[in-house]
């Protein structure tokens, strides 16, 4: 068996030749088996290779680059307070400031047990705390595109050192929203640099213009292109547009639905849909990109802790929310792209548990419909929606008819004679029954 053919079968980290304090990390996060991105992805990083890897959402992805990326970082870790000795070596950047934060996070897990300084900025809240931060000296530096503009435009950090850059959610990185930035902050680094693209979906214009920055870069698929995950079952219910609150509420109780993300298109129909919601009584939160930073990160920290039942959000969610075992997604409206109707349900079905995708597709939707079927390869015939079960009514017994009047009712005076004659007379307690 040749070296690759050893490493993509690995069935540890240690197998894939990362270090003992990372082995280390891994074991206390209760992570055993690399997934098939990270068998593919690892050995290539750790080997020096530009790459272009695709897989499915909730596979693995961050591990797939942040391991090898810490790995080969690890000789330069030291305890030293001086900024000098600890530059930026390594820039991922992401597309929203949920999955910043969440790549942040994962990199400080694998990290723990060396001291390499990470740091993430994002939009949405003050500089000064981040440029503190950054002005200390980091190595890995997670940002999302226009804070770190913002801070390079202020000169509060180098990319000069840079050795390996990420570009996370590459797909939406490199859409023509972002492209823009992306391109000025190519301009601020070397040109002699370590550059990975990962994502779960690649259309053949991407490749192309990814192709441009990266140098003989090797492609790693590990499913069948732009696809869902297989543990996510995807229902379509058909509903006319004025219906789907309704139709979304009978979802929910028919199915008991303990926790669910539910996308909207816009900002607009969120907070209508949140507040439409809450007067029927259910636990909602609402996130968008016009919400503060503060705002959103509660509400996200309370639907993690199940505090939440329902969390409403525009696309803003569709990259970065990581739930262990999050049951349901549910689309109100579809996405105007096919690609975000992969990451949408991507949020479900993660690190093999299985979940559950429902859309609701209204009559003007169908087109919208046609496009994800196409995209995915695959039908998704509509569905009748789920029953409601009338609640069981307790039968009532009819209290038993008192077999006598109660002492503290009995009539009085003549009254009492008269009813005297009709009623039996009261037992004494103690007195033998008559026979």
């Amino acid at each position: 068996m040749s070296e690759s053919s050893a490493l993509e079968a690995a069935s540890s980290f240690a197998e894939l030749n990362l270090s003992p304090e990372i082995v280390r990390a891994l074991d206390d996060l209760g992570y055993q088996t690399p997934t098939p991105i990270q068998k593919q992805a690892i050995p290539l990083v750790l080997a020096g290779r530009d790459l272009l890897a695709q897989a499915q959402t909730g596979t693995g992805k961050t591990a797939a680059f942040a391991l090898p990326l810490l790995q080969k970082m690890q000789p330069f870790a030291n305890t030293s307070t001086s900024p000098a000795r600890h530059p930026v070596r390594a820039l991922v950047l992401a597309p929203t400031r949920e999955l910043a934060i969440q790549v942040y996070e994962s990199v400080v897990a694998y990290g723990k047990n060396i001291p390499l300084r990470s740091t993430v900025v994002y939009g949405g809240v003050g500089l000064e705390s981040q440029t503190q931060q950054l002005r200390a000296g980091v190595e890995v530096l997670v940002a999302t595109p226009g804070r770190l503009l913002d801070h390079a435009g202020s000169r509060t950090l180098s990319l000069a050192q840079v050795e390996y850059l990420v570009l996370d959610e590459a797909d939406r990185m490199l859409d023509m929203g972002f492209l823009p930035d992306l391109k000025r902050i190519l301009n601020l680094l070397p040109q002699n640099r370590q550059t990975l693209l990962f994502s779960a979906t690649f259309d053949d214009n991407i490749t192309r213009l990814a192709q441009s920055f990266l140098r003989d870069p090797l492609k790693v698929e590990v499913a069948r292109r732009n696809t869902a995950a297989e543990t996510v079952e995807q229902v379509v219910h058909k509903a006319r547009e004025e219906d789907k609150i309704d139709a979304l509420v009978r979802v929910v109780t028919a199915r008991e639905i303990s926790q669910a993300l539910v996308f909207t298109r816009t900002k607009l129909t969120a907070d209508r849909l949140g507040r439409q919601l809450q007067r029927r009584g259910l636990n909602v939160a609402v996130i968008h990109g016009d919400k503060a930073q503060s705002e959103r990160l509660l509400a996200l920290e309370s639907f993690k802790q199940g505090k939440i039942q329902l969390l409403v959000a525009t696309d803003i969610a569709a990259r970065g929310i990581d739930i262990a075992e999050l049951p349901y997604v549910i689309n109100f409206e579809l996405p105007y792209s096919p690609e975000d109707y992969v990451h949408r349900i991507g949020r479900t079905g993660r690190a093999g548990a299985e979940g559950m995708a429902l859309s609701l597709v209204a009559p003007d939707e169908e087109k919208l419909l046609a496009a994800i079927e196409k995209f995915i390869n695959r039908p998704l015939p509509p569905a009748p929606l789920p029953t409601l079960v009338p609640p069981e009514i307790p039968s009532r017994t009819a209290p038993p008819v008192p077999t006598r009047t109660p002492a503290a009712v009995r009539p009085r005076g003549r009254r009492a004679e008269v009813c005297a004659l009709l009623l039996p007379p009261a037992r004494i307690e103690g007195e033998a029954s008559p026979e």
